[in-house]
């Protein structure tokens, strides 16, 4: 079986994803989600921009309109997505978050022109069941008769629809370089976002600022990563990979928080892979884009 650059390039964004969200439960104990939010877009502001004056490339591509569209799209999502997070159990929030690939497959064909195949259909299905046996939502597992927010339902499924978009959009700017995909979102996700976190704002202490930094670099080589791994796989494919990071996830829990998987979180992880390993295998030829580094 071999793996291709942009398939591996979704995986190590899968990690680093999962690792981001460790880190944030552990800063998000005393700081609000808006300055994690801000903090995380400063960082990666400030490493993108080194990024690009190291590798000579303009910061500005030639693609600006889709550019500043995957930022506002992208500025939507991550706070959708905070919301969800702290208004919803987090099993619930992350089924939610985890159904972009449906919009992705969704809107894929109509808005580039790719066709979904049946296995990597099969496999975006089966890797969704996967998430929902790991996730094991109140609203289907029944659980201590929670109650979901319809507000928290209704901005996390938005935050999906967002998260879809933004991978579409990726797929668009394919002849832009990684790096400035990804410097163009904090460029408006930290302006945007600052009249937000004045109000609220709790100063870190040291351990919470190497956190918050943590976060920030952490998020930066999953962007990256992400966007290069979008630019060379069908958008359906590429974002169905994304499912593994449930799986790195289980295990950060068990290292980090000592959350001791159930044996449906276990069948809900198995399936999660196998249904990766579908889509990674897809038999139909992909249409790679070259770097333009």
């Amino acid at each position: 079986m071999r793996f291709t650059p942009g398939i591996r390039a979704m995986i190590a964004s899968a990690f680093a994803f999962a690792l981001m969200s460790a880190l944030v439960k552990l800063a998000g104990e005393r700081i609000p989600s808006v300055e994690i939010a801000i903090m995380r877009g400063v960082v990666t502001l400030v490493a993108s921009y080194v990024a690009l004056r190291r590798a000579g490339i303009p910061a500005f591509g030639h693609a600006n309109k889709w550019l500043f569209v995957r930022g506002l799209i992208g500025l939507g999502g991550l706070h959708c997505y905070f919301y969800a997070v702290t208004t919803l159990p987090l099993a619930e929030a992350t089924v939610i978050h985890f159904t972009n690939p449906m919009f992705v497959a969704i809107a894929a064909p109509m808005l580039l022109g790719e066709r979904v195949g049946p296995r990597e259909a099969a496999g975006v299905a089966l890797g969704l069941v996967g998430v929902i046996f790991v996730a094991q939502p109140a609203f289907l597992f029944g659980g201590a008769g929670v109650h979901l927010s319809p507000l928290g339902v209704a901005v996390g499924l938005m935050g999906a629809v967002f998260g879809a978009a933004a991978s579409i959009v990726v797929r668009k700017l394919r002849t832009e370089h990684p790096l400035v995909v990804v410097f163009h979102f904090p460029l408006l996700v930290v302006p945007l976002t600052l009249p937000f976190v004045v109000p609220v704002w709790v100063t870190p202490s040291w351990h919470e600022w190497m956190l918050l930094i943590a976060v920030g670099l952490v998020t930066q080589f999953g962007q990256v990563k992400m966007t290069e791994g979008l630019r060379q796989e069908p958008a359906a494919r590429a974002t169905a990979i994304s499912y593994v990071q449930i799986v790195f996830s289980f295990v950060l829990g068990v290292l980090l928080f000592h959350e001791i998987p159930t044996p449906l979180t276990w069948l809900g992880a198995a399936l999660v892979t196998i249904g990766t390993l579908i889509v990674a295998t897809a038999s139909r030829e992909l249409a790679v884009v070259p770097s333009r580094a």
